[in-house]
């Protein structure tokens, strides 16, 4: 008899597979659910545990391990990476043509201090240029819709950081725009930017060049968003966490045969002009298994987010991998 298993989880390209029945996850029912937003997923299984197994973002599964009950244990799945060079945007009239120039600046942050793409910037900006976000001064709120921080996880921050909400009724797009703040680190782009404002422009105006050398140097393409599996489920159902990664992996799998295979007919099915020669520079630069689940494949990215957290006041001890992922999966 398989058990009921209900899942949420964006619909990604790696987890369609999922979602339309292609892949089971063996010896469950499961059935999978997307949202408008991602992060409608996130505060749904935060606030209301309204899944068995849910994707969240891991700022905000490391702040849920400081509650006196942690409801969650995270699966080795990661189902969202990004390169975050490309995050940070500048006012044009700011004087901020580098990182250094940051210091005693006014930078936004979108929806909470120290979202998931708001981690990352600040720990590269700190171990690559020397900024720390104590030389700054912050402003939380929404990047493009007026939003107070998300309040289903601890607003948190350091002491020694000056950190502000945005103005009622006021998006930190239109402030950048307008030279309210000087910079802003978001996980979404700008509508300001989006319509061709020329007072807004990238930190680093060749983004791409920058990701692509840090990825050289480091190896890391960075983690987002991980696998989470409510702790009160898993007791019930401890086969649960090799079902969940093993359907994952397979899902994952057959995306990345498509693209394999698109190959042959310069990705045909793609809406995007000249996407080959694309694909064709990542599989020359990127590691045939950048996109793997598993700790010991994922632990340099990973450890360097736990630190960013440490670094930035973000939870209440240097958590390490084997801290936060389900002892079944520690051997991935």
């Amino acid at each position: 008899m398989t058990s009921q298993l209900k899942v949420g989880v964006w619909d990604y390209d790696h987890a369609r597979s999922l979602f339309d029945g292609t892949v089971k996850i063996d010896g469950f029912d499961a059935t999978f659910e997307s949202a408008g937003i991602v992060s409608q997923i996130f505060e749904r299984m935060v606030r209301d545990q309204a899944y068995d197994v849910a994707e969240l973002g891991l700022t905000f599964y490391v702040r849920t391990l400081d509650l006196k009950e942690s409801p969650f244990i995270a699966l080795p799945i990661f189902p969202n990476r990004h390169f975050r060079h490309s995050a940070i945007w500048v006012n044009t009239d700011s004087g901020i043509t580098s990182p250094s120039d940051l210091v005693g600046k006014t930078i936004g942050e979108f929806a909470t201090y120290g979202h998931d793409a708001g981690i990352w910037p600040k720990g590269i900006l700190s171990d690559d240029y020397g900024f720390t976000p104590d030389q700054a001064r912050w402003v939380v709120g929404g990047t493009n819709r007026p939003m107070k921080p998300f309040d289903f996880i601890p607003f948190l921050h350091p002491s020694d950081v000056d950190v502000q909400l945005a103005p009622e009724g006021r998006t930190l797009g239109s402030m950048l725009e307008a030279g309210e703040i000087d910079a802003l680190i978001s996980a979404l782009v700008p509508q300001e930017v989006l319509e061709g404002s020329t007072k807004i422009a990238p930190l680093f105006p060749d983004y791409e060049a920058v990701e692509r050398d840090y990825y050289r140097r480091t190896g890391i393409y960075p983690i987002m968003h991980t696998i989470v599996v409510r702790r009160e489920y898993l007791a019930e159902h401890p086969e649960l966490p090799r079902a969940v990664y093993d359907g994952f992996s397979a899902s994952r799998d057959i995306a990345v045969g498509r693209l394999e295979h698109g190959r042959m007919e310069q990705h045909i099915e793609s809406l995007v002009p000249w996407s080959s020669p694309l694909y064709e520079r990542n599989r020359t630069l990127l590691a045939s298994d950048h996109w793997a689940y598993g700790v010991e494949a994922n632990r340099v990215a990973v450890d360097t987010f736990l630190r960013y957290t440490s670094e930035q006041g973000l939870s209440k001890r240097r958590l390490t991998p084997e801290d936060i992922f389900v002892p079944d999966l520690l051997d991935t």
